[in-house]
């Protein structure tokens, strides 16, 4: 299994928000990119390294990047021999690719034909979610159907419907639907789903099926990783597994919450 973290975007409201910060407590992070924000002792991107670097089944790291980024990560990089970085050429968020092609682009650059495990580059888990447990429940779905992919999922509140991809499962736990952020009433689930995906090998090759078929229509349509997810479990399994609970770091709150979380869980 290979494992790629998606670090080439923009992080435009975090930016936002630290620049409008009237305390100026967080000015330094101002520039950051969101793998690399300081998450109590260690850089985010680097909690994900720790987490892996016991795990016999991965078979080699890959982080994708921006070029306006991409010096930042090189040094960070320098600490980890088993990380590849890649980076997409691009320099503003009017000219990314979208979280999607960043994916396409490191399956076909290092040409990958393993299962790939793809993580958010702004998220973390609860500590008592380990990847040793959702690498085992991974592999327990491909014991059934060796074609399974697998995303994780965290009950969410009626109100927080909107703002997150909503799954729709059977009583399989395999994926029936996908909503991004609809309106609470429009479905019964509860079950958001963040970008944190074992996608199994015989998927890899729709990437590019996907961006071919949505490569006339808006950004948007392509960026956001749950499109391929609904696009994905029309085609081919995908399985869902609960977890507690996750850090997202969108903007400085955000942010600032997972800090001190991670600061407190090392006193």
């Amino acid at each position: 299994m290979k494992v790629l973290i998606l670090g080439a975007g923009y992080g435009t409201r975090l930016e936002k928000d630290l620049k409008n910060d009237a305390t100026g407590k967080y000015h330094h992070l101002i520039g950051v990119p969101k793998p690399l924000l300081p998450i109590g002792q260690y850089p985010l991107a680097t909690h994900w390294l720790k987490d892996l670097a016991d795990i016999k089944h991965i078979g080699g790291v890959y982080v994708v990047t921006n070029a306006l980024n991409h010096s930042a990560f090189v040094a960070w990089a320098s600490e980890w021999e088993n990380v590849q970085l890649l980076c997409d050429g691009t320099t503003s968020n009017e000219t990314r690719i979208g979280a999607v092609g960043c994916i396409n682009l490191v399956v076909k650059h290092f040409n990958i034909q393993e299962d790939l495990l793809v993580i958010a580059g702004d998220t973390l888990f609860f500590h008592d979610v380990t990847l040793v447990d959702l690498i085992q429940a991974f592999q327990t779905f491909q014991h059934k159907d060796d074609k399974a992919s697998m995303v994780v999922y965290v009950n969410c509140k009626d109100e927080e419907v909107h703002k997150y991809g909503i799954l729709e499962v059977d009583e399989s736990s395999r994926v029936t639907g996908f909503l991004e952020k609809p309106q609470s009433g429009e479905t019964t689930s509860r079950k958001e789903c963040p970008c944190f995906y074992f996608l199994s090998s015989h998927t890899l090759s729709l990437l590019s099926e996907f961006l071919e078929e949505r490569k006339d229509q808006p950004l948007k349509a392509r960026d956001a990783t749950g499109n391929f997810i609904a696009f994905l479990s029309e085609r081919k399994p995908v399985y869902a597994t609960q977890i507690s609970g996750r850090y997202d770091v969108g903007g400085l709150q955000s942010y600032i919450i997972c800090n001190e979380h991670f600061q407190h869980e090392k006193l």
